[in-house]
């Protein structure tokens, strides 16, 4: 009976005894890790998974922890300052020997996964690993309710040809807050708000003198 399993990115077709030399695992020498990524199992009967073969597993002991054959690296740039660069590099890899196969039941084994740098996808590491409760989502901060700056019993200046919501604020905050008190304006008050006002002439021109005596009827 064979298996094909995955680890480290790469697929291996393994039997009992077999002895491989696979991507680094979390494991110490004397331990024994279970690989759960079976793709396919063979033998009297063939079983292929989709993708994986559901409740199979290749059970292994770790063997010794070792470094792969030293692999160099040369790197040449010709233009510019025709740099040179050797680099070496060897691969940190586990020795296991297969000890069995399991056609089922590989989620009651027992036995650690065998997971290490590269060993398994990120998608199983995230089906192993318990489901996290999702953070309650914080509700949008409400709109401050707009101050209203309007005493009790204020006239709507806007009605004032000219006057927004801006400038009523500033006639509000001046003071002003009825059409009687515009009415009665003389050219003193008329000058001390077009300077507070900042609209020199607009008050005469504008005549809000005569329509707030109009609307203060």
């Amino acid at each position: 009976m064979f298996a094909v399993l995955k680890t480290g990115g790469k697929q291996y077709k393994v039997q009992a005894g077999d002895i491989l030399r696979v991507e680094k695992l979390a494991a110490n020498a004397g331990e024994k890790v279970q690989f759960n990524e079976v793709l396919m199992l063979g033998g009297d009967k063939t079983v292929v998974g989709a993708p994986l073969v559901e409740g199979a597993a290749v059970q292994a002991d770790v063997v010794d922890q070792i470094k792969g054959e030293k692999l160099i690296k040369f790197v040449k740039r010709r233009r510019k300052h025709s740099s040179k660069r050797t680099v070496g590099h060897r691969q940190k890899l586990t020795l296991v020997r297969v000890t069995d196969i399991l056609t089922s039941g590989a989620d009651k084994s027992g036995v650690q996964a065998a997971i290490g740098s590269g060993s398994v996808s990120g998608a199983a590491v995230e089906a192993a690993a318990p489901a996290k409760k999702a953070a309650p989502k914080k509700a949008a901060p409400k709109k401050a309710a707009a101050k209203t700056v309007a005493a009790e019993g204020a006239d709507d200046l806007k009605k004032l040809s000219g006057v927004g919501p801006a400038l009523e604020k500033k006639l509000l905050e001046a003071g002003v807050t009825t059409f009687a008190q515009i009415a009665a304006w003389g050219e003193a008050e008329i000058a001390e708000f077009d300077e507070k006002l900042s609209f020199k002439g607009r008050i005469e021109r504008e005549g809000w003198v005569a329509q707030a005596a109009e609307l203060a009827k």
